[in-house]
């Protein structure tokens, strides 16, 4: 595992003011922004879910004078499980370097921000792996240059593409399965960057724009035209290549997909929700998304380490809640 040398931290005029660090803001992360999180005492345990077809069904019935009401019921499944492993890394602080260490640097804050990265990386790659790909959704729709056919459509890339059309159809299709209109909307930042350049949407913002003011796509605009509250862009990246290669491959993590789905705004009793996140918390020190960075003696290593560990697990739990769009732009 490499560490930086002494020689790394340490040159002999160094310009103070200057630091370079290629750091991820967490706002380029959704993974615990578009499912609720529900903080868990136990790592393991059970949750319940109701058939809504119970709820949906019209069984009232005409009451003649002297008879019984019209009754019936519904079902609780109670089998559904979630179990939140713990993920964890670590960053050694040896103190010769620590020691050695030009101002501008700050090994123990630097480690604490490396151990951050590693796992907002972690957690939105497991949710893209839990929610963001084909055959998780009970819908999905997959895009094409050319002449699409039934649950295909024309990659929104093409100008004579209706992404507009195609949110709302699907829009209709979930509202029509479920008697619950999705909220939520998330695409990949390479579908976004269409998007916003598309003359469908481009279109129903000109009239606003000026001649020093042209007409520019923000996320809140996609929302009032999709007509979908909830619009998030997965703007995060990782680095695709192994350590060492000749050449750094890097990658955006929502890759040129899109997700339309319904979340709960907030987790609560009888709430129906695409997906929920449970969050162990029951470790000393952990908070309500399940991670706690702890920093203790190495003393063989004569370094401190930075630890960081996070356990959660997400879940899926009405797939009838949402529609993927595969490889929505080319």
């Amino acid at each position: 595992m490499p560490l930086p040398t002494v020689a790394d931290v340490h040159v002999n005029t160094p310009l103070s003011q200057i630091s370079v660090a290629h750091i991820q803001s967490a706002t380029h992360f959704v993974a615990d922004g578009v499912f609720p999180n529900i903080p868990v005492e136990k790592q393991s345990d059970r949750y319940y879910t109701y058939d809504r077809h119970y709820f949906n069904r019209d069984e009232m019935r005409e009451r003649a004078p002297g008879t019984e009401s019209a009754g019936g019921g519904y079902t609780v499944d109670a089998t559904p499980t979630y179990y939140a492993p713990v993920y964890a890394f670590h960053h050694d602080v040896p103190d010769q370097r620590r020691n050695n260490a030009d101002s501008v640097l700050a090994p123990d804050r630097e480690a604490t921000i490396l151990a951050t990265q590693k796992a907002l990386i972690k957690r939105e790659k497991t949710w893209a792996t839990k929610y963001f790909a084909l055959s998780i959704w009970t819908l999905d729709r997959v895009g094409v240059n050319s002449g699409p056919t039934g649950d295909q459509f024309l990659q929104w890339d093409d100008a004579l593409s209706t992404p507009i059309e195609d949110v709302r159809l699907n829009v209709a299709s979930i509202l029509a399965l479920t008697g619950i209109e999705p909220n939520t909307l998330v695409m990949g930042f390479e579908v976004w960057n269409i998007l916003i350049e598309h003359p469908d949407i481009v279109d129903r913002l000109k009239a606003g724009q000026t001649p020093n003011g042209p007409a520019v796509v923000e996320t809140s605009d996609l929302a009032k035209i999709f007509r979908i509250p909830r619009i998030f862009v997965m703007k995060s990246v990782e680095t695709t290549s192994v350590e060492g290669a000749a050449a750094d491959v890097s990658a955006f993590i929502g890759g040129k997909s899109a997700l339309l789905v319904h979340a709960a705004p907030s987790a609560g009793l009888m709430t129906p929700s695409g997906g929920y996140t449970f969050s162990w918390t029951g470790q000393a020190g952990s908070g309500a998304a399940g991670s706690r960075i702890s920093k203790f003696r190495m003393e063989h290593l004569k370094s401190d380490r930075v630890e960081i560990e996070m356990s959660f697990d997400q879940k899926l739990v009405s797939a009838d809640l949402g529609v993927f769009y595969g490889t929505a732009v080319a």
